[in-house]
C-alpha cells in the first residue's frame, strides 16, 4: 500500500469542504488534481472512499472512518515537526485562532495584534464567529469560548470570569418601569440570545449559592451580542448582557442597569484546544499570552 501525505490533505479537504471544487478552492489546486489524488488513495486502499452520481459526491462509510482517525493524526502530525522545527528557530508555520464576534472585535483583536508583534515568523489567522465550531474540522489550533463547556473532550483554561447585567434604556424606563424581583421579570418582554438553546432561561445565584432558573419571552431575539445591545439601546425590552457587552453603553448612559439586586451567573471565558501531545510550543505560547491578557480581572471592569 502506497500513499502520500499530499493525498491524505486532499482527502480530509473533500470531506471537510463535502465537493471537490471546495477543496481545490481550499488549497489553490485544479478539481482535476483533487479528482486525481482521491483516485490514487482509492486506488491504494483498494476500497471507495466516495460515491459518485451525477457531478456530485457523497463520501462512504470507509471515508466517514479513515477521516475520524486521520484528522487528529495529521495534527498531531504537524505539531510534531512544527515544534521540532520551531525549537531552534522561534514560533514558524500558522496558527488559528477561532474566537465569538462580540468578544473578539471588542477586546481579542489587540491582544492577538500584539502576539503577532512578538512573533514575527508566525503566520496568525483570526476567525469571529459566534457559533461554537468544531476545532478538529475546521483546522483551528484554538479558540476562546464563552460561557459553560460542554464535556467535547478539549483541552480548557479558564481566563476570567464575566458578570452579567440586566439593562434597559432610559426611555423604556419611563415606558414600562423596572423590575426588582424574579417575579416581575416575565412581565417584561426581553431581547433573546439565538446562539444558545437555553437561553430563554435567565439564572440566578442565589445568597446561598444554589441557582433559579426564570423562563423569559421574546419578542425580538438576535444572535450576536453586539445587536442585542443595540435592540436595549432601542428600547424594545430588557437584556441579560456579559459586561464586555454592556459596559460602554452603560458608561454612555444608553443603558441603565436594572434589577441590581439580583446576581445573574456569570459567564466563564476560557480558552480550549484539541488534546495534543506534546503540546506545539505556538499552542503553549498563545494560551499564555491569553492568561496574561485577561486575568481574573478583566480589563474592561477596571
Amino acid at each position: 500500500m502506497r500513499w502520500t501525505i499530499e493525498e491524505i490533505r486532499t482527502f480530509l479537504d473533500v470531506m471537510d469542504t463535502g465537493t471537490v471544487s471546495g477543496a481545490a478552492a481550499r488549497s489553490n489546486l485544479s478539481k482535476s488534481v483533487v479528482s486525481k489524488r482521491i483516485a490514487d488513495l482509492e486506488a491504494a486502499l483498494g476500497a471507495a472512499l466516495f460515491q459518485r452520481h451525477a457531478g456530485r459526491i457523497s463520501p462512504t462509510e470507509s471515508a466517514e472512518e479513515l477521516a475520524l482517525r486521520l484528522r487528529p493524526a495529521l495534527a498531531e502530525m504537524n505539531d510534531a515537526v512544527e515544534s521540532a522545527a520551531w525549537g531552534m528557530a522561534g514560533l514558524r508555520g500558522s496558527l488559528a485562532i477561532a474566537a465569538p464576534m462580540s468578544f473578539g472585535i471588542g477586546h481579542l483583536g489587540p491582544v492577538i495584534a500584539d502576539f503577532a508583534r512578538q512573533h514575527p515568523d508566525l503566520a496568525v489567522t483570526l476567525d469571529y464567529d459566534d457559533r461554537v465550531i468544531d476545532l478538529v474540522r475546521g483546522r483551528f489550533d484554538v479558540a476562546v469560548r464563552i460561557g459553560q463547556l460542554r464535556d467535547s473532550g478539549l483541552i480548557t483554561r479558564k481566563l476570567c470570569e464575566d458578570p452579567r447585567v440586566i439593562v434597559a434604556s432610559p426611555d423604556y424606563i419611563v415606558r414600562r418601569g423596572v423590575p426588582e424581583s424574579l417575579d416581575d421579570l416575565p412581565t417584561h418582554p426581553s431581547i433573546g440570545y439565538l446562539n444558545v438553546q437555553a437561553a430563554g432561561v435567565w439564572q440566578f445565584l442565589g445568597d446561598d449559592g444554589t441557582v433559579t432558573g426564570v423562563p423569559m419571552q421574546s419578542r425580538v431575539s438576535a444572535n450576536n451580542g453586539e445587536a442585542m445591545r443595540d435592540m436595549a439601546v432601542a428600547g424594545l425590552g430588557i437584556a441579560l448582557l456579559p459586561m464586555f457587552v454592556a459596559h460602554e453603553a452603560l458608561r454612555k448612559g444608553q443603558l441603565v442597569r436594572v434589577a441590581g439586586k439580583l446576581k445573574p451567573t456569570p459567564l466563564p471565558i476560557s480558552v480550549v484546544w484539541p488534546p495534543v501531545k506534546p503540546m506545539p510550543m505556538k499552542l503553549r505560547a498563545i494560551v499564555d499570552h491569553l492568561a496574561g491578557a485577561f486575568s481574573e480581572r478583566s480589563p474592561w471592569l477596571t
